[in-house]
């Protein structure tokens, strides 16, 4: 690394309210890191988005220390800011004890409870952001960043690509050199909105893509005069950015949701598995929409996956069924469409195959798939409407509270009690504006 000329290793891991923090190493001290690990506060894990704190039954105040310990395995040198490099982080207590309320061993220990009883997933984000210029008062309270947002062409427009065609080459340059399969890139819905949909990976490792696709993201932004808002709502009103996961579920080199005898060709034990996740998506909610801000964005007829229910292709349902190509046995896959990007990848991972096994465990089958919209039919009900419904379902899920252990559970429901009560009385314009920069 030192030869390639990184100077320092950014050390990541992000926090229950979704944002990525970080210890950067120079690289003569990486080592040490990694034997070592890197001290930082447990304090962290109740963090709001504005950076003001609260406290858990668990966690809270000044006092105690976490070490860091970077997962070298996924030791990247960063292609858009020359001379870092960076890797996500495992934290442990100065014991060496796994720290209890670490996002990404509570996702590995999901992947892990999978693997015992012979399940692997492939997962993948989607990644939505849109773009303003850096100069402009996009982070204003008072702007609209709409007006001064580049590529405001047609929705899905290929009048987008041709205005920002530099910066998107540069954005696929990026990550090829980082590594990362990208699978398709397009202008979105919203004006100046683009998304990026990379290659499953196993559940820890989609989590890990998930960081650093955004953060390449936003580095040739930067290098753009761009400023790239990830946000659940750019404007109020408006369609915001989605964090779509994608998940299949195998068996040895078998996909589980084709060549089965369920609906639309998926097996028995993907059915039950994407029951159980249907089941428990009230309370996923407060994991993967897990901002006031979401449920701006979480509106009917706006492809947000606003009703609880399921669906071939239809994107209005939170669970969409996609069987793939025929000659592509490895693209049957589901994808929840109610998550956004405040969420924390590693919980989002992790509380899915959570509510996937316990809806094996329950021999669970899926109701009748929905078509078309529900806003218009009536055929399904709606998911909560605000944050705070989605908290009362979440510390109501004896599912997601045995999996989590009471002090992330309770941790992720401190800090969700607490955004609540700094957005008490806030117009959508004010929690659009105080939030869109923030992830």
């Amino acid at each position: 690394m030192a030869a390639e000329g990184v100077r320092g290793t950014a050390l990541t891991w992000v926090d229950n309210a979704g944002l990525t923090r970080v210890k950067g190493v120079p690289t003569a001290r990486l080592p040490d890191a990694a034997r070592w690990g890197v001290g930082m506060s447990p304090v962290f894990d109740v963090y709001l988005v504005d950076d003001s704190m609260t406290s858990s039954r668990h966690v809270g105040g000044p006092d105690g220390d976490l070490r860091l310990f970077p997962d070298l395995d996924r030791l990247t040198p960063l292609a858009a800011q020359p001379g870092w490099a960076w890797a996500p982080v495992d934290r442990y207590d100065q014991s060496g004890a796994p720290h209890p309320v670490c996002q990404r061993l509570f996702a590995r220990r999901m992947s892990e409870r999978a693997a015992q009883r012979g399940f692997g997933l492939r997962m993948g984000f989607e990644t939505e952001w849109a773009v303003t210029r850096a100069d402009a008062p996009g982070a204003d309270a008072e702007a609209v960043p709409g007006l001064a947002r580049p590529g405001a062409g047609p929705a899905y427009g290929m009048a987008r690509v041709v205005e920002l065609s530099d910066y998107l080459s540069d954005v696929l340059d990026a990550l090829h050199t980082e590594g990362v399969e990208v699978l398709q890139l397009h202008p979105e819905y919203a004006p100046g909105q683009f998304e990026v949909s990379v290659a499953p990976a196993d559940p820890v490792g989609a989590a890990d893509l998930a960081v650093l696709v955004r953060e390449t993201v936003r580095a040739v932004s930067a290098r753009h005069g761009l400023t790239a808002l990830f946000g659940p709502v750019i404007e109020a009103g408006a369609v915001g950015n989605g964090g779509h996961l994608h998940l299949s579920l195998w068996q040895h080199d078998r996909n589980l949701c084709r060549g089965g005898d369920g609906p639309y060709g998926m097996t028995a034990t993907a059915e039950a598995f994407l029951a159980g996740v249907l089941r428990e998506l009230p309370a996923l909610l407060a994991i993967g929409a897990p901002s006031p801000a979401s449920y701006l964005r979480l509106e009917p007829s706006r492809w947000a996956g606003a009703f609880q229910c399921w669906g071939l292709e239809n994107r209005e349902a939170a669970l969409r069924f996609v069987t793939g190509a025929p000659d592509a046995p490895g693209a049957a896959n589901a994808e929840v469409k109610c998550f956004d990007a405040a969420a924390n990848p590693y919980l989002v991972v992790g509380a899915v195959i959570a509510a996937g096994l316990a809806g094996l465990d329950a021999g669970l089958s899926l109701p009748d798939p929905v078509a078309g919209d529900p806003a218009l039919t009536g055929a399904a009900p709606r998911l909560p409407t605000s944050l705070g419904e989605a908290l009362r379902a979440y510390e109501g899920s004896a599912v997601l509270r045995e999996a989590l252990g009471d002090p992330l559970f309770e941790s992720v429901a401190a800090v969700r009690r607490a955004e609540i009560e700094l957005f008490d009385g806030a117009s959508p314009e004010a929690i659009a504006a105080a939030t869109r920069g923030r992830y």
